[in-house]
C-alpha cells in the first residue's frame, strides 16, 4: 500500500540496481527517497515518464568558478602551452571574483550539470579569502556562496573545502596568485567546524580536500585528518602533471602517489583526482586501498595532461568516478565517451573498458562512475534502489535513436552516438529540477551569470 503523499512514477524502461526492467513503478516519499519499486506494473495513477530512466550520477570533481573561463584560454602563447601557462589565466580570474560572482557562476554551472545527467557535484573549493588574501568578516563567505548556489539550482552538493598552504614541495611560501587560497591548520579546522551546521541545514555533505602534495606537508595532512570525522570524504589532486612527478622525486626520492601512501592511511574515504602519471605499482596500490580515482577526461585533454591507465586499473578492480573539473564540458556522456576514446587512441584498439567479453562499454563505464561517484561524494545507496534518494534522469524517449534500442544499448547510444542533449527530465531528492529540458529558475540564473561574465571581462 502506497501512502497518499507519495509520488508514483511509471517508467517503461528503468535501469535498476540489478539491471534493466520494464514497466516499473517508482514510489517516492515526502522525504525524497524511493519507498518502493514495482516491476511489470501498470501505469494507472502514476506519472508516465517520457523515456528510459537511469540514476543520476555524482560529479566527483568541480572547480565551479572555472566555468567562467571556458573557451577563453585557447589562444596560442609564445612557447609551449601547458597546464602551467593555463594556470596564470586562472589566477587572473581568481583575483577578480566576488562572492556574488561565485554564486552566479556556480548556479549556472550546476543547472548545466543537471541537464548533462549529473545529480550531485563534489565542489573542490579552494577560493576562500578576499582579493588581498585577508579573510572575509565571515571566514566561510565563499563556502556559503557555494551553498547559496546549490540552493538556487537544487543540485546535490558535497562541499570539499580545500587546505592549501604552500606553493611547492618542501613547504615553499605561497605566491601572490595563491593568496586567496591559503590557510594554516588551525584556521582551516575553524573553517571546517564552522561549516558543519550550514551544510546540515542546506542538506549538503561536508568533506575536505588537500590541494596537492605541492601545497601541503605530511604533518599538515596528519593533523587535519586526525581532527575530522572518520566518515568525511577526503580528496586530493595527485600526479596530474609530469613536472609534478619530477619535482616530487627530486624532493623526496618518491613519486607523488607513493609519497601520499607513505604519509597517510589512504582508504575508501579518499578520492585521488587525476592520478594521470602512475606506475603499475601505484595502480595496484590505489586499487588495493579501495580509494576512488577521480577522472576528468575533458579537462585532462584540454590541459594536455596525459592519459590515466584506466584499462589496467579496471583490470585490478579499481574504483573510479568522473568529474568535469574546469568545466570545458558539462555532461556525463562527454566525460565517459572521452574516457573510453583516450584508451582507444593510446592502445589503437576498440572497446577497451568493457568489464568482460560481450559486455557493453557504456554500461561498464556508467556502473563504475555511479558507484565511484557516490563513494567519493560520501553518499550511500547510489542508484534506483529502495531507501536511496530519488535522484534520476529521464532520457528523451522521443529520440528515434533511443526508441529503437533496448537495455544497455540505450547507454551505448547516449554515450557514443553523438546524440546531443537527450536528457529530458531530472529529479533530485524527489523534486523535479529539469522538465522537458528546462530548469524553473533558468532565466534568472542566466541573467545573473551574464552580468557576472560582463563584469569579469570588462
Amino acid at each position: 500500500m502506497v501512502a497518499d503523499n507519495h509520488q508514483l512514477l511509471f517508467a517503461e524502461r528503468a535501469l535498476l540496481a540489478d539491471g534493466w526492467a520494464e514497466n516499473v513503478i517508482l514510489a517516492v516519499g515526502a522525504d525524497g527517497r524511493i519507498s518502493s519499486i514495482e516491476r511489470g506494473a501498470g501505469a494507472s495513477g502514476a506519472r508516465r515518464l517520457g523515456g528510459p530512466v537511469i540514476p543520476a550520477l555524482a560529479n566527483l570533481h568541480s572547480h565551479a568558478f572555472q566555468r567562467a573561463m571556458a573557451g577563453l584560454t585557447d589562444v596560442a602563447g609564445q612557447g609551449d602551452d601547458s597546464f602551467w601557462t593555463w594556470r596564470e589565466e586562472m589566477y587572473r580570474l581568481v583575483s577578480l571574483l566576488t562572492p556574488d560572482d561565485v554564486v552566479a557562476i556556480a548556479a549556472k554551472l550546476q543547472v548545466e550539470l543537471l541537464k548533462g545527467g549529473f545529480g550531485r557535484v563534489a565542489e573542490f573549493h579552494y577560493l576562500h579569502h578576499g582579493p588581498d588574501g585577508r579573510p572575509y568578516a565571515e571566514p566561510a563567505e565563499m563556502s556559503l556562496a557555494m551553498l547559496r548556489a546549490a540552493d538556487l539550482s537544487g543540485i546535490g552538493l558535497t562541499l570539499l573545502p580545500v587546505f592549501y598552504a604552500h606553493s611547492d614541495f618542501g613547504g615553499a611560501a605561497p605566491t601572490a596568485g595563491q593568496r586567496r587560497f591559503i590557510h594554516d591548520v588551525d584556521g582551516f579546522l575553524t573553517l571546517l567546524h564552522g561549516l558543519v551546521e550550514p551544510c546540515r541545514v542546506a542538506g549538503a555533505r561536508l568533506g575536505l580536500a588537500f590541494h596537492s602534495l605541492r601545497a601541503v606537508t605530511g604533518d599538515e595532512i596528519a593533523a587535519i585528518v586526525k581532527a575530522v570525522p572518520e566518515h568525511a570524504p577526503i580528496h586530493i589532486h595527485v600526479a596530474e602533471q609530469e613536472r609534478e612527478v619530477s619535482a616530487s622525486i627530486a624532493h623526496s626520492g618518491r613519486r607523488p602517489v607513493e609519497r601520499l601512501y607513505d604519509m597517510a592511511d589512504v582508504d575508501e574515504r579518499w578520492c585521488l583526482v587525476h592520478a594521470t602519471h602512475v606506475t603499475d605499482l601505484e595502480v595496484a596500490m590505489i586499487a588495493g586501498s579501495g580509494a576512488v580515482v577521480g577522472l576528468c577526461p575533458t579537462t585532462e585533454a584540454d590541459l594536455g595532461d596525459g592519459l590515466f591507465p584506466a584499462t589496467d586499473f579496471l583490470a585490478a578492480d579499481g574504483r573510479f568516478g568522473i568529474g568535469t573539473d574546469s568545466h570545458v564540458a558539462t555532461s556525463v556522456a562527454d566525460e565517459l565517451r572521452l574516457l573510453e576514446y583516450g584508451q582507444r587512441l593510446r592502445d589503437r584498439r576498440r572497446n577497451r573498458m568493457a568489464s568482460r567479453p560481450g559486455a557493453s562499454v557504456g554500461r561498464t563505464l556508467f556502473d563504475g562512475a555511479l558507484a565511484g561517484g557516490a563513494q567519493a561524494s560520501g553518499v550511500a545507496g547510489a542508484g534506483l534502489v529502495v531507501d536511496a534518494p530519488a535522484d534520476l534522469v529521464v532520457l528523451d524517449g522521443r529520440s528515434p535513436y533511443l526508441a529503437a534500442v533496448q537495455g544497455d544499448a540505450i547507454l551505448d547510444r547516449w554515450i557514443f552516438g553523438g546524440l546531443g542533449s537527450v536528457v529530458r527530465d531530472v529529479m533530485i531528492g524527489g523534486r523535479w529540477l529539469v522538465e522537458d529540458g528546462r530548469h524553473p529558475e533558468e532565466e534568472a540564473i542566466d541573467r545573473a551569470f551574464a552580468a557576472a561574465l560582463a563584469r569579469l571581462r570588462a
